[in-house]
């Protein structure tokens, strides 16, 4: 079967990401950004958008999207990782395009997703408790609850939220004044992160009925578009490893010549061509094993990466200054980032 990340159409895809992210977010730019007010590049962001389209690569043409699919969304996801670059395409248009999608709610599809997939509009989905669960209920007074770990909640134009209902999970669009909104510290200085409190908060219900089997099949897909960005940063880490341990040297020679080092950095290159085909698997199969699978072996693949980067090269490495410790820090938060993975693979 031919790999949808790798044919004509997703390199050119690819190329065209990649120069950009060249020119625009360099370390420097990256680290301008996720201290900025928004903690991204919203002249950068509306380029990828209006240039490249990369927000609507995943939402349907009749809805204003570009009719592609999640793998052709995932290469972005991996360009973006490879450079840190933070941006809302995980949170808005995967997450939340793919809840409304999946709601079934033609009116609502309409409305909102040509405002996504052009990137003008930034969405958020709030639904997970401290522990990955379902954190809100529903009831005739409104939505009630907290939820953690929303993807650019307190920016978000568009709040969705999913909420156990008397007949199971449900899609419910909240209006913006209805919640206090609160961002918080987070690990990875490159991941925006809010709290989202409701309080019979009024809200207007958007799927019509059995969202709760799609719920399963969404979060899959945030899944999948995390493991996309841990193999790009994993593999990044690994380039920017190797090209310093064939500059720094040691007893004369450059410390990449020695071979203790030789089989560190290939066994880093192992675990990422693993994580290659585990992504590849949860794209092409799908299935809830394979999506586990996924999130595992990635996580595993960029922690194993970011800590034999910060040990390869030395002191230096552990220096704000440095970028390996941005590249450590994204590992270790996207490794939770959906619940655990171990976890998820036995469940």
């Amino acid at each position: 079967m031919t790999d949808p990340m790798e044919t004509e159409e997703a390199r050119a895809l690819r190329d065209a990401v990649r120069a950009l992210l060249t020119r625009r977010s360099g370390p420097e730019a990256v680290r301008a950004a996720m201290d900025s007010p928004l903690g991204y590049d919203d002249k950068l962001w509306s380029t990828l958008c209006e240039q490249i389209g990369v927000a609507a690569l995943a939402i349907p043409e009749h809805y204003g999207g570009a009719g592609a699919g999640l793998a052709e969304a995932c290469i972005v996801l991996q360009e973006l990782g490879r450079t840190l670059t933070p941006a809302p395409l995980l949170g808005s248009a995967l997450l939340c395009g793919e809840a409304l999608l999946r709601a079934g709610n033609d009116e609502a599809c309409e409305r909102l997703l040509p405002g996504i997939a052009a990137g003008t509009t930034l969405a958020a989905l709030a639904w997970a408790d401290e522990d990955w669960s379902c954190a809100l209920t529903a009831s005739d007074t409104g939505l009630d609850g907290r939820a953690h770990y929303v993807l650019d909640g307190d920016l978000a134009d568009v709040l969705l939220a999913v909420a156990r209902t008397a007949d199971g999970a449900g899609l419910f669009e909240v209006p913006l004044d209805g919640v206090r909104r609160e961002r918080v510290t987070t690990l990875d200085p490159t991941r925006r992160l809010a709290v989202v409190d409701f309080a019979s908060t009024p809200a207007r219900r958007l799927d019509t009925g059995g969202f709760e089997r799609q719920l399963r099949r969404l979060l899959d897909t945030a899944v999948i578009g995390v493991a996309a960005e841990q193999v790009g940063a994993a593999a990044r880490a690994l380039e920017l490893t190797v090209e310093y341990t064939k500059q720094r040297r040691q007893f004369g020679r450059p410390i990449g010549s020695f071979q203790a080092l030789k089989h560190r950095m290939a066994d880093v290159h192992v675990h990422v061509e693993a994580a290659r085909s585990a992504l590849y698997a949860a794209i092409v199969d799908g299935d809830a094993e394979a999506v586990a699978g996924a999130k595992l072996v990635c996580s595993e693949a960029f922690s194993h990466a970011a800590a034999e980067m910060i040990q390869l090269h030395g002191g230096i490495a552990i220096t704000w200054e440095h970028d390996a410790h941005l590249y450590f820090k994204r590992a270790h938060g996207t490794a939770l980032l959906f619940g655990d993975p171990a976890r998820a693979l036995r469940s």
